[in-house]
C-alpha cells in the first residue's frame, strides 16, 4: 500500500510582515515528518499561501498549530487587502496527494474543523468536499460578506458555523473565521495585463470563468439583470469549465491581473486558461504580458504546457524535460514579475529527498567515482549509461530531422521518434542508479547477522532475493537498450543524412550496453539458488544478445552502403 500523503494549503491574512509570516509558517515543521514546501506572500493582497505535506494525522496536527499561531499573531480587525477574506487563517484546504481518496481526506478535514472550533474558539465553515450542506460547497458562499459581514453572518441561523462559536465575541473579532475543506489539486494562477483597470480585467475574467457573467436586458454590464421564473439571475456561461476568476489591481506591480482558480486541470489546464485569456484580452484591445503561479504546480501541468506550445510551433516534443520547463516558463511568461525557480515551484522537484544520484554527477565526477576503490558503480551502471548516450544520439537525429527546412510536413513523424527516444533514455538513466542500488542490496544481505538458525535463514533469503533483483536490473538494461535501437535504425534510414554517423554511433552504444549488461546477468545468475528462475532469465537474455548482434550488423551494413 502506498504511503498516505496529504497536502495542506492554508492561506493566512498576512502578506507584508515577513517576520510574522515566517513564524507562522515555521510552526508546521515542529511536527516530525512534515515538509514545508512553499511560502508565497503577496503584498497587495496582504495574504500568504503556505504549502506543506505529510501523513494525514501529522498534517492535521501541523494545520492546527498553524491556525492557532495565526490567530495569535494576526488581528483581523486591522486587516486590509485586495483578496476576499474573513479570517486570520482564511482557508485551510486539504488535498489528497498519494494513497488516500478525496472522501477519506474529507474525514480529516472534519476532524481538523472540530478541533479548531472547540479548542481554539474559531468559527469554522466546511466547504467543497468537506461541506455538510449543498450551499456550503462553494467557498464564495461561505465567505460572502467577508470579515466585515461576519458579525451579521454568525447571528444568522442559516449560517451557523459547522464548528466553533456562533457569536462575534472578542476572540472572534481578532481571529475571524476559517474555512476548511477537502478538495482536488487546485492551481492558483494570475494572468498579468498591460492595464491598471480592474473593470477591464473583470470583463476578461467573466469571458473565461465557468460562472460567466449576469445576463442583462441591454447586454451591457450596467443594464438590468434578467431573472428566470424562480427569480434567479440568468447567467451567460464563460468559455472554460472548472475555472473561477476575478480581476483586481496589484499596486505592488502597478498592473491589473486576472486571478484564476483552476479547480480541475484535467478539464481546463493552465495553458488553455492562458491562451483563452490572451484571445479575450486581444479582442478588447489589451495585451497579456505574462502570468504568476501562486503556490506549487504538478510537473505534468508544466510538461503539458510545453507540449501545447511546441505543437503550435510544429516543433518536436521529444526534447529533455528541463528544456520543456524552460519553454513552459517563457510561453506562459511565468517570470514576468519575478524569477521562476522550478525547484521551488514544481511539487515533484520540491519533494525530492535531496540524496545525490549517480546521474546527477558531472561527467568528470562520475568517471572519478567509477575509477575509485568502491565496487559500485560497476559494469551494470556503466552499461546503462552507455545505452542512454546511444539513444540520446538517435533522439538528437530525430529532433534535427523534425527541424529540417523543407521537411515541415513530416515534423510529427520525427517528433514521435524523438519522444520514443526520450522514454528509452529516461528508463536507462534510471537503471544507472538502480543497478548500483541492486548491488548494494546484496552487500546489505551479506552483512545481516548469522548467529542463530533463524538469522541464517533470514540472511539466506535476503541474499537470494537481492541476487535475483541484481540479475533482473541488467536484464532490463539489455531489453531497453536493444529496443532503443529502433530509433537509431529509423533515423539512419529516414532521418537527416548528414547525421547518419551519429545514428550509427548510437546503435554501437546500444549494442555495447546490451553486451555489457549480458555479462552482468550471467555473472549474477550463477549465484542464484533458484535454478529455474536463473535458467529462464539466462535464456531470454541470450535471445536478446543474438538479436542485438544481428541488429548491429544490419546497421553497419547500411552505413557502409551509404558512406
Amino acid at each position: 500500500m502506498n504511503k498516505q500523503l496529504i497536502e495542506c494549503v492554508p492561506n493566512i491574512s498576512e502578506g507584508r510582515d515577513i517576520e510574522k509570516i515566517n513564524t507562522i509558517a515555521a510552526i508546521v515543521e515542529t511536527v516530525e515528518g512534515i515538509k514545508l514546501l512553499d511560502v508565497d506572500p503577496g503584498v497587495a493582497t496582504n495574504r500568504t499561501v503556505i504549502t506543506f505535506v505529510g501523513e494525514p494525522e501529522k498534517v492535521i496536527e501541523a494545520a492546527y498549530l498553524l491556525i492557532k499561531k495565526a490567530a495569535e499573531l494576526i488581528d483581523m480587525s486591522k486587516h486590509f487587502g485586495e483578496h476576499p477574506r474573513f479570517g486570520a487563517t482564511d482557508v485551510c484546504p486539504l488535498v489528497p496527494i498519494s494513497g488516500i481518496t478525496l472522501e477519506e481526506t474529507a474525514v480529516y478535514a472534519h476532524a481538523l474543523g472540530k478541533r479548531v472550533g472547540e479548542e481554539l474558539g474559531v468559527p469554522v465553515y466546511l466547504y467543497e468536499k468537506a461541506a455538510q450542506e449543498k450551499k456550503r460547497e462553494n467557498l464564495a458562499n461561505c465567505r460572502s460578506g467577508e470579515y466585515e459581514g461576519l458579525k451579521e453572518k454568525l447571528s444568522n441561523p442559516e449560517w451557523k458555523p459547522d464548528f466553533g462559536p456562533a457569536e462575534f465575541n472578542a476572540s472572534v473579532v481578532k481571529s475571524g473565521a476559517t474555512a476548511i475543506s477537502a478538495r482536488d489539486f487546485l492551481i492558483a494562477y494570475n494572468i498579468n495585463l498591460n492595464t491598471t483597470s480592474t473593470r477591464r480585467a473583470n470583463a476578461i475574467a467573466f469571458d473565461i470563468r465557468e460562472n460567466g457573467r449576469a445576463k442583462t436586458e441591454n447586454g451591457k454590464p450596467n443594464g438590468k439583470k434578467v431573472l428566470d421564473e424562480n427569480g434567479e439571475v440568468v447567467r451567460i456561461p464563460g468559455k472554460l469549465k472548472a475555472v473561477k476568476g476575478i480581476g483586481w489591481y496589484i499596486e505592488e506591480y502597478g498592473i491589473a491581473q486576472i486571478s484564476y482558480n483552476l479547480t480541475n486541470i484535467s478539464i481546463t489546464p493552465m495553458h488553455q486558461a492562458f491562451d483563452e485569456t490572451v484571445h479575450s484580452a486581444t479582442s478588447r484591445g489589451l495585451r497579456v504580458t505574462g502570468s504568476e503561479l501562486i503556490g506549487l504546480i504538478p510537473l505534468q501541468a508544466m510538461i503539458d504546457a510545453a507540449d501545447f506550445y511546441l505543437t503550435k510551433q510544429e516543433r518536436s516534443l521529444g526534447i529533455a524535460e528541463s528544456e520543456k520547463i524552460k519553454i513552459a516558463v517563457k510561453s506562459l511568461g511565468l517570470d514576468d514579475l519575478k524569477p521562476f525557480h522550478p525547484n521551488e515551484k514544481i511539487i515533484e522537484y520540491v519533494l525530492k529527498d535531496g540524496s545525490k544520484r549517480l546521474i546527477d554527477f558531472t561527467l568528470t565526477d562520475f568517471a572519478d567515482e567509477t575509477a575509485g576503490e568502491s565496487m559500485a558503480p560497476g559494469g551494470g551502471s556503466i552499461s546503462a549509461y552507455v545505452g542512454a548516450l546511444g539513444v540520446s544520439l538517435g533522439t538528437m537525429v530525430a529532433n534535427l530531422s523534425a527541424h529540417k527546412s523543407g521537411w515541415d510536413d513530416k515534423w510529427e513523424i520525427y517528433s514521435d521518434w524523438a519522444k520514443k527516444g526520450q522514454v528509452y533514455k529516461n528508463k536507462l538513466l534510471m537503471l544507472v542508479d538502480e543497478d548500483t542500488n541492486a548491488f548494494n542490496q546484496i552487500i546489505n544481505g551479506f552483512r545481516l547477522p548469522k548467529t542463530t538458525l533463524e538469522e541464517k535463514e533470514i540472511r539466506a533469503i535476503a541474499i537470494e532475493n537481492a541476487t535475483k533483483y541484481a540479475t533482473e536490473i541488467p536484464f532490463q538494461v539489455m531489453e531497453t537498450a536493444y529496443e532503443s535501437m529502433e530509433v537509431m535504425h529509423a533515423m539512419a534510414v529516414d532521418g537527416i543524412q548528414n547525421s547518419l554517423s551519429d545514428a550509427g554511433v548510437g546503435a554501437l552504444c546500444a549494442r555495447s550496453a546490451v553486451i555489457g549488461a549480458y555479462f552482468n546477468v550471467r555473472i549474477n545468475a550463477k549465484d542464484i539458488k533458484d535454478r529455474k528462475f536463473a535458467e529462464n532469465i539466462l535464456k531470454k537474455a541470450a535471445q536478446i544478445y543474438e538479436q542485438t548482434l544481428t541488429s548491429e550488423q544490419k546497421m553497419i551494413d547500411y552505413i557502409d552502403s551509404k558512406i
